[in-house]
């Protein structure tokens, strides 16, 4: 494994945000969101197969067998990384994030006053939204960290795999990982409120089961925080009323009406002194989105985000005229993002 071992290192070493090793491929880390290649040899796939297997047990090493995918965790040092191999011309495939070993501040992650309010919600569903490497997980994070500073309270978390590794500090924290700690998100759900929690963290919400016991959880006094890969609020509202059917839609609409507390879209855009700011767009359940929400008029919710500053709502296209007024990215940047987002 130490071949293996030496790419992490490396990523680490340039502070690389991934690492991708394909059988066949040269080895390859993104920094800054650009792919950069780390050796001029293609990977020998029978050798990255076996070193990778040398990383599994038994069990992760059948169900990769059977599954052709898997996601696990790996540690080098104190650095953490979430892994997921796959398969492609059937040929082994390594994707890895790289977790920081610090939760960043609110402060690093740039907040904005709603985000922090929302660590000071008793109960509810805040959701994170967002496509693939956006900075989701990190959001909540620093958002579970900032209230494990300041709340005596009982955190725990349901994650494929963990990522950030968090340490008591006012609260207790309960971090479990589907497929070592339970079998899944929708199972660890079902038993999670005879663990006595005030604060629980899903980390994908990807089935009704999942969504219904969620919605649940944060009916009966919970705060659920939960992740969505959608690129706006509005269309993460959508996503959630459409894995249901018939007559379960309307029970959902009036669930999700009455316990959302907000969505947060988030996008990573390059910045002008290298690394990357992110942008959000910000919905908050107002008693006007609850009714827009109840009686399934998802549609107008754009509008009223657009409208709802006063409540700390903020549309995509002012947070990135803020980035760029406050010279965090350029208007090239920024033009390139909102004028894809008015063609989407």
């Amino acid at each position: 494994m130490q071949k293996l071992d030496a790419y992490f290192k490396e990523a680490i070493k340039q502070e690389a945000s991934d690492l991708h090793l394909i059988g066949g491929e040269l080895p390859m880390i993104r920094i800054e969101g650009e792919l950069k290649e780390i050796d001029d040899k293609p990977l020998d796939n029978k050798e990255l197969l076996g070193e990778i297997f040398g990383l599994l047990s038994k069990e992760q090493q059948e169900k990769y067998t059977q599954e052709k995918e898997l996601d696990i965790s790996y540690a080098t040092g104190d650095v953490r990384f979430r892994v997921n191999l796959h398969q492609q011309f059937d040929n082994v495939g390594l994707s890895a994030r790289v977790i920081p070993v610090e939760i960043p501040t609110p402060e690093e992650l740039h907040f904005e006053p709603m985000l922090l309010e929302m660590t000071k919600l008793l109960d509810g569903l805040v959701l994170i939204t967002g496509p693939t490497g956006c900075g989701k997980t990190t959001t909540i994070a620093s958002m579970i960290e900032e209230i494990n500073k300041t709340r005596k309270t009982h955190v725990i978390t349901i994650e494929d795999p963990i990522e950030f590794v968090f340490k008591d500090k006012q609260s207790l924290i309960e971090q479990r990982e589907v497929g070592t700690d339970t079998n899944s998100f929708a199972n660890a759900l079902k038993y999670v409120l005879r663990q006595d929690p005030n604060v629980i963290f899903v980390g994908e919400m990807r089935d009704p089961e999942t969504i219904a016991t969620a919605l649940t959880a944060a009916e009966t006094g919970h705060l659920v925080f939960s992740t969505l890969h959608t690129p706006t609020a509005a269309e993460a509202v959508e996503r959630i009323v459409d894995v249901f059917e018939g007559s379960k839609q309307k029970q959902v609409l009036i669930q999700l009406s009455a316990v959302l507390r907000g969505v947060v879209a988030q996008q990573l855009l390059p910045a002008k002194d290298g690394g990357r700011m992110p942008a959000r767009e910000i919905l908050i359940n107002t008693p006007a989105v609850a009714n827009l929400i109840r009686n399934n008029e998802v549609g107008q919710i754009k509008s009223a985000i657009q409208t709802g500053a006063k409540d700390g709502m903020e549309t995509m296209e002012n947070s990135v005229k803020k980035l760029v007024k406050e010279g965090w990215v350029t208007e090239e940047v920024a033009e390139r993002r909102v004028g894809a987002n008015k063609k989407a």
